[in-house]
């Protein structure tokens, strides 16, 4: 681990993924991006070409760097740093990992980029646990300017240092949290969605009115629901079901309108309906 890093490997082609994948190639930084699903990585290559495109709006043009879409995880070994983006299945993020320690270099830091799942069990699941820390990267990721990093229980300094140089030189700042389920963002953004989507299913508010009362009395830059499409409903429940297994179920149980919305489809802004609509003209 010598604090510097060329080359960047990505593992997940989700919405997540692909947009660290281009906040990193953006500066400058040459990225690889991992998915065993040649639809993801398509998807991956047309909104990655989008999002450039609106931070050139927003940003001017960037450092960019070349992007490598493999589906093979092999690809990955000259890199310096990888990070994981695998769904919030603490199973196969374990076996995700253990591969990567069969391809990567034992020098190359592995940055998990995970809304709850404690980093520390899944550094103990790999022959180099030393290495392995958490980045938690909010969506949308070109927008947001600081992550929350994670220093599981077994984290080398030079580990956590690596990761934050790159953070820096990708335009972010860097908050340092302990290991637990959820860390600081997760733990108390949940509670806020899940009770939301409840009072709301009770008629005590619309999610409109909900998302303006936080916006106008808290100065929310967006309410939790509106948060809560953006993030993804599905991934809201994971994370909800992963901090009610650590903290019990009193404050983490998914409300019920939750679970309706996932068998209806209405995952939030990726299927164009969640608690709003999204059409071409807009939010509604």
């Amino acid at each position: 681990m010598n604090g510097y890093v060329n080359r960047v490997g990505v593992v997940g082609a989700g919405v997540i993924g692909s947009s660290v994948a281009q906040a990193v190639a953006r500066s400058g930084i040459e990225v690889v991006l991992q998915d065993a699903s040649p639809e993801a990585l398509a998807t991956a290559r047309r909104s990655m070409a989008t999002g450039e495109r609106l931070a050139r709006l927003r940003k001017g043009p960037g450092q960019q760097a070349p992007v490598t879409f493999t589906g093979t995880l092999a690809d990955l070994a000259g890199c310096d740093l990888v990070i994981e983006n695998v769904t919030e299945d603490i199973t196969l993020k374990e076996e995700v990992h253990r591969a990567l320690d069969a391809v990567i270099s034992p020098e190359c830091v592995v940055a998990v980029n995970t809304s709850a799942v404690p980093v520390t069990r899944l550094a103990l699941a790999t022959g180099h646990p030393g290495r392995m820390v958490g980045a938690h990267f909010m969506n949308p990721v070109s927008l947001i300017d600081t992550v929350e990093v994670i220093r599981p229980e077994y984290a080398d300094d030079d580990a956590v240092k690596t990761l934050q140089a790159l953070l820096e030189r990708m335009g972010k700042a860097s908050v340092v949290v302990a290991d637990m389920a959820g860390f600081v963002i997760n733990r108390c953004l949940m509670m806020f969605i899940n009770e939301a989507a409840d009072l709301c299913a009770s008629g005590v508010a619309t999610p409109a009115e909900a998302d303006r009362l936080f916006r106008g009395c808290l100065g929310h830059k967006s309410g939790p629901l509106r948060t809560a499409d953006l993030i993804g409903i599905d991934t809201i429940v994971r994370t909800l079901e992963v901090l009610a297994r650590y903290y019990g179920p009193a404050r983490f149980t998914p409300a019920p309108v939750l679970l309706r919305m996932i068998d209806a489809g209405r995952l939030g802004c990726k299927t164009g309906q969640g608690f709003y609509v999204y059409t071409a003209e807009g939010e509604h």
